[in-house]
């Protein structure tokens, strides 16, 4: 089903809204020079609402209403741990986090490492993430975003792919490289609430016409019945996606290491916060946040249930033409991720459709400033400052972001088709980032929490447990990857804290961090938001696991 004239219409009016916007937020004011601390930290202007907003608006993308949908008709509820835990992780980060990094008035996460151990380790950590953010983050949201695309408003056949990615790299170009952070900010409280909007029509029409009868209630009791395996949130070890998703572990295990190690320490969603007004609005956006989180699993899981449920046609479930051939590779197999975008294509009528395409754009392009505007931070900051550009203007440190930023989208576009078709795109980005994740983990926590912690052993730490994770991703210790992590996690932080006493005379490191409990004091508005959302995730798995 192809665009009508309406669809069209609604969508180049998102965009140059986007676009107006961004650059209208960003203008310079008379007699004020855009500085550093304006392009890559709004100035620390941010409120709590806009800090929420643009968390999820970053985090929400291709590899959640694509790739997460995938993984919901072939795994089901369970994928929304995801969202859910990362409720929880927002509150630790909010609380434990991010009082220390806003003390330490930082710009970028590797400025943290510089201070904590050393400008050595800082550099190599600067590097690892920019590479990560072109060559994995945006080159993966930008190829997802033209998949979907093709699939939505093409023949679906891949020919419409490479347009698709230059249209969304040219609208995220056309206001984050110029106008920083800010633009990136401001645009997102848009582009969250176009998401969030947008995602629950397609649910809703999707749940309307899974049932012969129709309706939306009937569709939900509908999934429950005929996919009753779909909605349970903690996987026995005999179902084939346990290693996906290993069963409890979920909850007290690997997990928190992808999730605190992206909430916490990834500098494309931490950099909003650190633009905040205060450290009180910087945590009430993260509560915001959490509370928003809880709410994603009905946009982007859901739907690849009801996929499922169409492609399996068990009793009573509505026939739609071409559904087998829809998801069926012609080598075999199931092609996943395409339940999203194919769910559109039939199900969202015209008029309509150019909302919902809109906020899948929404997603993808709020998510692709971050990364931009990220990378270009830490590569200007960390960098270019310090090693090739000493001394230099603020005025200077401004254009070489924007140059930095505009050199990685470069570089994304033209890595991006090579990706090709990979199977649950979402849990293969969550299987090699944990590759790293959990060594650099390992060195934050220890640096905060432990003051004992040296350089050296930081250093090794991180060397080290690439290795570990290596060894332990061997089919001969037949472990599922997210156990991997939480092992590689915990045999790192031994391994620093053997170094660290074996190798350090001084009771303390002289760079570790005096903690003390007012550090963690938090306002009344931040612990209600925290229990409301622990209240309600203790609800959801009890009903759901």
């Amino acid at each position: 089903m192809h665009f009508s004239f309406y669809d069209y219409l609604i969508f180049f009016v998102y965009i140059l809204t986007i676009v107006g916007v961004g650059l209208w937020v960003s203008r310079t004011k008379k007699g004020h020079e855009k500085d550093s601390k304006d392009y890559f930290l709004a100035g620390n202007t941010l409120p709590w609402w806009a800090i929420g907003a643009s968390l999820i608006a970053a985090n929400i993308s291709a590899e959640q209403f694509i790739g997460m949908s995938g993984s919901g008709f072939a795994i089901g509820l369970a994928i929304a741990s995801y969202e859910w835990m990362a409720a929880l992780t927002l509150i630790i980060v909010g609380k434990y986090f991010l009082p220390i990094f806003i003390e330490k008035k930082l710009f970028t996460i590797p400025e943290f490492i510089e201070q904590r151990f050393s400008a050595n380790l800082k550099t190599i950590l600067a590097i690892f993430w920019v590479s990560l953010f072109i060559f994995v983050n945006l080159t993966s949201v930008l190829f997802l975003g033209g998949k979907a695309i093709d699939t939505i408003i093409g023949a679906g056949d891949g020919s419409l792919i490479f347009y698709a990615i230059l249209a969304l790299a040219f609208i995220a170009a056309a206001y984050s490289i110029y106008g920083g952070l800010s633009a990136v900010a401001w645009t997102d409280v848009l582009q969250v609430a176009l998401l969030i909007v947008g995602g629950l029509i397609t649910t809703f029409f999707a749940l309307d016409h899974v049932t012969v009868e129709g309706g939306i209630f009937n569709g939900l009791s509908h999934l429950y019945e005929t996919a009753g395996e779909k909605f349970h949130m903690i996987l026995s070890r005999d179902n084939p996606e346990y290693f996906n998703l290993p069963g409890i572990a979920v909850l007290i295990g690997g997990m928190w290491v992808a999730n605190l190690y992206y909430w916490g320490f990834n500098q494309y969603i931490i950099q909003r916060t650190l633009a905040a007004k205060s450290l009180k609005e910087a945590q009430r956006g993260i509560v915001f946040a959490g509370l928003l989180k809880l709410i994603i699993p009905i946009l982007v899981v859901i739907p690849g249930v009801v996929a499922f449920v169409l492609f399996t046609q068990p009793e009573g479930t509505a026939i739609i033409p071409g559904v087998k051939e829809a998801f069926e590779k012609s080598g075999g197999g199931i092609n996943y991720d395409k339940a999203y975008p194919w769910l559109v294509s039939v199900f969202i009528p015209n008029g309509v459709k150019g909302l919902v395409v809109a906020a899948l754009t929404a997603a993808i392009v709020s998510s692709l400033a971050s990364m931009l505007n990220s990378t270009s931070t830490i590569f200007t900051m960390d960098i270019y400052k310090p090693y090739l550009g000493k001394g230099s203007s603020e005025k200077r440190l401004v254009l070489v972001g924007r140059i930095a930023a505009l050199a990685a989208l470069v570089i994304a576009v033209a890595m991006a088709p090579l990706l090709g078709n990979i199977p649950q795109m979402f849990q293969y980005i969550q299987e090699y980032t944990g590759l790293v994740s959990p060594g650099i983990l390992a060195v934050f926590l220890m640096g905060l929490f432990w003051k004992k912690t040296t350089n050296k052993a930081a250093i090794w730490g991180i060397i080290l447990s690439f290795f570990v994770a290596l060894f332990l991703k061997n089919p001969a210790v037949d472990l599922p990857w997210m156990d991997q992590m939480f092992y590689t996690m915990l045999i790192t932080m031994v391994i620093i804290a053997g170094i660290s006493l074996s190798t350090s005379d001084d009771v303390d490191d002289p760079k570790g961090i005096p903690l003390t409990s007012k550090v963690f004091k938090t306002d009344s508005v931040f612990n209600v938001g925290a229990y409301a959302i622990i209240i309600i995730l203790v609800a959801l798995y009890s009903i759901f696991w």
